[in-house]
């Protein structure tokens, strides 16, 4: 999907750029691709991208400050240094499966959600 959307894109702005047909020829253009991007289906598939942004965008950044703070806690603990680094490097090995975990389960979800247009997209 991703591929000939490039492709299809790639083609349109070299033609706008590229032609020699002037300003007329340029607002068919303009206003062709304004009628594609108004269109419901298209605004459709605009919200699930921006919905799911926001939820995946806020997913590895709180876990990587949560990781920061766990790491920081053990490193501010009582204790030998010895004791403290321990608990720093287990906290750090904790926090590193976290995130990749998380990054894993944000991947996996964009993975779903292009599949998910690719395959609305195109009429399956």
């Amino acid at each position: 999907m991703r591929g000939k959307a490039g492709v299809v894109l790639g083609l349109a702005v070299g033609y706008v750029l590229g032609t020699r047909a002037g300003r007329e020829r340029y607002e068919q253009i303009k206003t062709q691709a304004d009628k594609v991007w108004s269109a419901e289906p298209v605004q459709r598939q605009v919200v699930k991208v921006k919905e799911f942004a926001a939820s995946a965008a806020m997913a590895l950044p709180s876990t990587l400050w949560n990781s920061a703070v766990k790491v920081t806690k053990a490193a501010a603990s009582k204790g030998t240094a010895e004791e403290r680094v321990e608990r720093v490097k287990a906290a750090g090995a904790e926090s590193a499966d976290e995130i990749q975990k998380t990054a894993k389960v944000s991947a996996n979800a964009a993975k779903k959600a292009a599949d998910d247009l690719s395959t609305e997209g195109s009429g399956s």
